[in-house]
């Protein structure tokens, strides 16, 4: 575990007490994204939110010990205490939820035993004060010795005054981008509009825009800020010339222009594939992004020119995910250069992805997932053997790498290998982050 304080807060508290309701109304003032893949759940875990001007990350521990009847009783306090552990171990900050129809339970009892003996600065989040005339009911968890705040979330109550007494206690860390900011590299076809995106981004004409293409002949490096104060986020947006396919690149220039724009993809910690609304995905689109995959770069999607398409989202979605089924795993965003629609959910997709791409899964997390995984679908036999997966770990950001110990690397189906990557992103997300498998054999004990 890293020395390096991190402003993390932990959201804990029993079962069904509005946790992850919590949780999803402080992600909502931060980001909403929309997936190329329809219907796929993702558990998040963890979560970076904006409040003001401050960053700070949100784990939330639902959905991990859902035990009903009095006889679990002793499953739940275990779970509660594992999920716990869990979520304080990188914490600053504890929300410690509870439920002011209930009152207070036993199971409250043992959370604030775990969170006075680990010593983390906590308070209360008495839930479904939906009411004014329900505020009074929150004095009674005063006894706990906590700061007590009395919220909604189902009606957006409270938080103002809970937030900033969290960020006041969150340690105050280096902003490392101001020395390192983060490289983003606008990759797509000629004429797409990615020159514009970048203008609208920086509010003013930096790069030249026209009709033409191939007005972009060299790569472009821009820094740009998001927010004000320490808190303030650095890019270098990286624009770059548009791709042809290979054999419309009829003379030196833009020979080298491709080159330097591969180039800029690997130097990249995101990179943001811009497609025109009325005529993408097209091959050279595909091949753009095959690009992105071969470097192992995290992606968003951009569908630019929203405002002449005479399609939908709903419908343009679908599309997109038949056509490059590899990006199904990256934010989708339709947006407007020229209009100016959709400018700061680009901008929030992008902070999403590179936050993925940095992510650190907790070792007793992760495989707790993998164990999920095998026990809902069983290795395939092969050949009378069958594969199985002793104990996993992370080993690598950017692009995520987990290694895997089994009893036979051979006995590693790809269907089974896609199968633990789609479970992996339902509950983790990795939203736009590669993510690589490394299966090893189990070392043998001396």
């Amino acid at each position: 575990m890293s020395d390096t304080p991190k402003r993390v807060l932990a959201i804990i508290g029993r079962p069904n007490v509005g946790k992850s309701a919590i949780f999803n109304r402080l992600v909502s003032r931060r980001i909403a994204i929309v997936h190329h893949e329809s219907g796929v759940t993702r558990d998040r875990l963890v979560r970076e939110v904006t409040w003001g001007n401050e960053r700070l990350e949100v784990v939330d521990t639902g959905g991990i010990c859902n035990v009903d009847g009095e006889a679990a009783a002793n499953a739940i306090e275990q779970g509660i205490r594992e999920q716990s552990d869990a979520a304080l171990e990188d914490a600053a900050a504890v929300l410690f939820v509870v439920d002011v129809e209930a009152g207070i339970t036993p199971m409250d009892e043992v959370v604030a035993e775990i969170l006075r003996d680990r010593g983390c600065y906590t308070v209360m989040a008495v839930n479904k004060c939906d009411h004014h005339s329900r505020d009074i009911g929150s004095a009674e968890f005063e006894k706990f010795g906590f700061p007590v705040f009395p919220v909604s979330a189902l009606h957006d109550r409270g938080f103002r005054d809970v937030m900033p007494d969290i960020l006041a206690h969150l340690p105050q860390v280096e902003n490392v981008s101001v020395e390192d900011p983060l490289k983003v590299a606008i990759v797509g076809r000629p004429n797409v509009g990615k020159s514009s995106f970048i203008n609208r981004l920086l509010k003013h004409d930096r790069v030249i825009v026209s009709t033409i293409p191939g007005t972009t002949r060299d790569s472009i490096d821009i820094p740009f800020q998001v927010g004000k104060g320490d808190q303030a986020r650095h890019y270098l947006l990286m624009d770059t010339a548009g791709m042809r396919r290979t054999g419309k690149i009829d003379n030196p220039v833009e020979r080298f222009s491709k080159f330097r724009a591969e180039n800029s993809v690997g130097r990249a910690n995101v990179v943001v594939l811009v497609m025109d609304a009325e005529t993408g995905p097209t091959t050279q689109d595909k091949k753009i992004a095959a690009l992105i995959q071969k470097y192992r770069k995290g992606a968003v999607v951009i569908v630019n020119k929203w405002d002449l398409s005479e399609s939908t989202q709903r419908q343009y979605g679908p599309a997109v995910a038949k056509e490059m089924p590899f990006m199904g795993h990256c934010p989708l965003v339709f947006l407007s250069a020229k209009t100016g629609y959709n400018i700061r959910h680009s901008i929030e997709a992008i902070d999403l992805v590179a936050s993925q791409v940095r992510a650190d899964i907790q070792t007793s997390l992760l495989n707790q997932a993998v164990v999920d995984a095998c026990e809902r679908v069983h290795p395939q036999s092969v050949q009378g053997k069958r594969l199985k997966i002793f104990y996993c770990t992370q080993i690598g950001r950017e692009p995520i790498r987990i290694r895997m110990f089994v009893n036979n690397p051979k006995l590693v189906r790809s269907n089974y290998r896609e199968y633990l990557v789609r479970s992996l992103r339902e509950k983790f997300g990795f939203e736009g982050a590669p993510l690589s498998l490394e299966f090893r054999a189990r070392p043998r004990k001396v």
